[in-house]
C-alpha cells in the first residue's frame, strides 16, 4: 500500500487533520488480533495514511474488563506527549465509518540500527543489554539482548508508567534517528501487568532526565493538572490512581522496575 504524504503542511496540524478530516478505509491489516484499518484522511485538501482501529473490532479480554484499547491507545499517547520525549505517534479519539475508535498518524518505519539479537554465550555484549535465554531450537538456547539505546531506555519507562503488558519488539518502530512505540491496547491497568522485552535496565538507577520527567508527570497527573483531567475521561478512576502510585513509586525507589514474578515477565511471542 502507498501511503499519502505523512507530514503535513504546518497550516493544518496532525492533530486537526486526524480529528477533523474525513477518514477513508483504504484496506485492513490482517495480521493484527484486533480490526486495524489503514486508512487515509484528508481535510482542506491535505491527506495522511493513518491507521483506524475501531472499538466494534476489538475483542474482549478477560483480565482488561474496563474501558476500551482504542481509549487506552490515546491515553498512552498523552502520557508519552507529557512527558516531551513524543514517543508514541499522534492518536486521536473519534468517530469513523465503524463507530468511535481510535486513529494513530501511519508511521513509514526506516531502517535503523538493530534494536534487538541473540547471541551466543551469558553476557551481552558492549552496546548491549540482556534479556534473558530464549529457547532456538534443537535444545538449544540463545541471550535474547536489546540495544542500550537512550530512545528504548525512554521507552522502558514510559511503558512502567502506562503499565504495559504487551511491549514486543513488533511494537518498536524505527523511524530514522526516532524511535516510535505503537499498539498500547492493553495499558493502564490497576494491577501490575508490566510485560517487556526491555527489563536490560531493571533494577538500575533512572536517569536524571528520567527523574525531572516523572517528577513533571506527578505533577500534570494530579486531580488538577491537565493530564489528569484528560486521561480521566479515557481511563478508570482506579487505573488513573494506579498510575499516580506507579509515578510515585518511580520517583520513591530512583530505578527502574524489575519483574515482579506474579505476571509472566515478557510477553508472547516476544515480536
Amino acid at each position: 500500500m502507498s501511503a499519502p504524504e505523512r507530514i503535513p503542511p504546518r497550516s493544518v496540524t496532525t492533530a486537526e487533520l486526524l480529528t477533523r478530516g474525513e477518514l477513508t478505509v483504504r484496506g485492513q491489516i490482517r495480521d493484527a488480533s484486533n480490526a486495524v484499518l489503514y486508512c487515509s484522511v484528508a481535510h482542506d485538501g491535505e491527506e495522511l495514511a493513518c491507521v483506524y482501529k475501531p472499538v466494534r473490532g476489538e475483542r474482549p479480554l478477560w483480565d482488561f474488563p474496563d474501558g476500551t484499547l482504542a481509549r487506552r491507545e490515546v491515553a498512552a499517547y498523552e502520557v508519552s506527549e507529557a512527558t516531551g520525549w513524543g514517543l508514541v505517534p499522534p492518536t486521536v479519539l473519534r468517530d469513523g465509518p465503524f463507530g468511535e475508535g481510535m486513529v494513530q498518524l501511519w508511521i513509514e518505519g526506516e531502517p535503523g540500527p538493530e534494536l534487538l539479537a541473540l547471541v551466543d554465550g551469558e553476557e551481552p555484549g558492549e552496546g548491549w543489554k540482556a534479556i534473558g535465554l530464549a529457547e532456538v531450537g534443537e535444545g538449544k538456547t540463545a541471550l535474547l539482548v536489546h540495544a542500550d539505546d537512550e530512545r528504548l531506555r525512554r521507552l522502558a519507562v514510559l511503558d512502567a508508567v502506562i503499565n504495559n503488558a504487551d511491549r514486543k519488539g513488533g511494537h518498536l518502530l524505527p523511524a530514522g534517528e526516532r524511535l516510535y512505540g505503537i499498539d498500547h491496547g492493553v495499558t493502564f491497568n490497576a494491577e501490575n501487568k508490566l510485560r517487556t522485552l526491555l527489563w536490560g535496565w531493571a533494577g538500575e538507577p533512572l536517569t536524571p532526565e528520567a527523574v525531572d520527567v516523572l517528577k513533571r508527570l506527578q505533577e500534570a497527573l494530579a486531580p488538577q493538572g491537565a493530564l489528569g483531567g484528560r486521561l480521566a475521561e479515557l481511563i478508570t478512576d482506579a487505573e488513573l490512581d494506579a498510575t499516580r502510585a506507579r509515578v510515585a513509586v518511580l520517583l520513591e525507589t530512583g530505578r527502574h522496575p524489575e519483574p515482579g514474578g506474579e505476571w509472566p515477565a515478557i510477553p508472547w511471542p516476544p515480536v
